[in-house]
């Protein structure tokens, strides 16, 4: 029963050290959140975010940043630029003969992409950061009229810059302590504890209105129905498994007989998880950073097509998803690899030649499972985004957040149960398992 794993998540020794140094990490990471950086006037920050930048890139970056964007503090950028250079040297590791070597070296070359990763980090940390200080200094609360930066120049841009690197490695360090001493992937777990930074004001927004007859008890009534009916399919699909059966041959050794069952190889339809959102999140942040250095009209031009609800905005960002689902499985799972791990093991799938055939057959299936399951997400991650526009809701359910939420919280309480299971506890996901289908 839950009650009973729940009350055994303590029990264990490790696994409840493993779970305080989560929550740890995480209370370190909020407290940054709420850091200044020197030179900025908060509340002409404060008052320019909320009237300005609601339902625009930068709004939607400040949620992932766990409001350290709107807050000008030192985690201002947040996991970003780590997760933007993962993406540029996975991308080259399957063009560059040199860095596709050093992935097929084991352990020894996986630690020298993750420095070139730290390297490309710092690089990408530093223009993001140069320009959200050029960013800062072009502000003035539309309230008072005041700037945000009262004192403009090389210094604050220095100083911002240093500022905001420096806590952007430091973030990075921190998930990888994460996922090296704790639970979940750390990066992952930074980003939800992110997205989560506005639900209690929101809540609140909400609730006022509902008082004061400034939302419709309908309307609001229709989107909770939606954000149910949403979570529900989010979960059912993050779950779902195509179960490709597996039959091993007899093989007798002396007196034993080894072999002999059948078993089946499961390939999920999100095998990426929240990483193609994630990725694709970032790389949509890009454009803006770029054209704040450029006061001209294509820039402005340029900016508007990427704002979210825009048609090129929904358009590009769905494909990056889309492509992402599908390059990061392949990343992580290799057919070829899966093919030859069968043959040596005597197993074969009923019907398929051993080796290339079957190398093949799973290539097959995995391209045809992930399409529809991408596009999905892809949906997810956009529509809910016009509803709330369309029922002026200060509620931001967009599907970015929900896929990331219940990706992150499926991943961590698969990761508990395992700790769990193999300590003989009774597992918190205990007859919750999504049943897959067997082809």
């Amino acid at each position: 029963m839950l009650r009973e794993g729940l009350g055994s998540l303590f029990r264990i020794e490790d696994l409840r050290r493993k779970i305080l140094f989560t929550l740890a990490i995480i209370a370190v990471y909020r407290i940054g959140t709420h850091i200044p950086l020197p030179g900025v006037d908060a509340r002409a920050l404060g008052e320019f975010f909320r009237t300005s930048l609601q339902g625009t890139t930068f709004g939607l970056f400040d949620m992932f940043v766990g409001g350290a964007l709107s807050r000008a503090a030192v985690f201002g950028v947040g996991i970003m630029p780590y997760i933007s250079a993962s993406i540029i040297l996975q991308l080259l590791t399957t063009t560059v003969p040199y860095l596709e070597r050093l992935q097929k070296e084991g352990e020894h070359g996986r630690r020298k992409i993750e420095q070139y990763t730290r390297y490309l980090t710092i690089l990408v940390a530093a223009i993001q950061a140069f320009g959200v200080s050029v960013f800062l200094q072009r502000l003035t609360s539309p309230v008072s009229g005041a700037p945000v930066v009262p004192n403009p120049g090389p210094f604050f841009i220095f100083v911002t810059v240093i500022s905001l690197v420096a806590g952007s490695v430091f973030l990075m360090w921190l998930g990888e302590e994460i996922t090296q001493f704790g639970i979940g992937n750390g990066i992952s777990l930074i980003i939800y504890a992110g997205t989560l930074d506005t639900v209690p004001n929101e809540v609140a927004q909400t609730i006022t209105l509902l008082r004061t007859g400034a939302l419709s008890p309908l309307a609001f009534g229709f989107v909770a129905l939606v954000m149910l009916v949403t979570t529900a399919a989010v979960v059912i699909v993050t779950e779902a498994q195509r179960r490709i059966p597996i039959q091993y041959a007899k093989r007798v050794v002396g007196r034993r007989v080894y072999g002999g069952q059948q078993t089946y190889l499961p390939l999920t339809v999100n095998t990426a998880g929240v990483i193609p959102i994630i990725f694709a999140q970032s790389l949509m942040m890009f454009p803006n950073t770029i054209t704040t250095f450029v006061q001209t009209g294509w820039a402005q031009t340029f900016n508007q097509w990427f704002q979210p609800g825009n048609l090129v905005y929904d358009i590009v960002y769905g494909l990056l998803i889309i492509f992402f689902a599908y390059y990061y499985t392949a990343v992580v799972m290799n057919p070829r690899d899966m093919a030859e791990n069968l043959q040596r093991y005597s197993g074969f799938i009923p019907g398929v030649r051993p080796g290339q055939k079957t190398a093949e057959y799973i290539d097959r299936v995995m391209a045809r499972i992930l399409l529809p399951g991408a596009i999905f997400f892809a949906l997810i991650a956009i529509l809910p985004w016009h509803l709330i526009r369309w029922t002026n809701i200060p509620f931001y359910f967009g599907g970015t957040r929900l896929l990331i939420i219940v990706g992150v919280a499926l991943e961590i309480m698969q990761q508990i149960e395992a700790h769990l299971i193999m300590r003989q506890y009774e597992g918190l996901l205990k007859k919750g398992r999504i049943r897959g289908w067997r082809g």
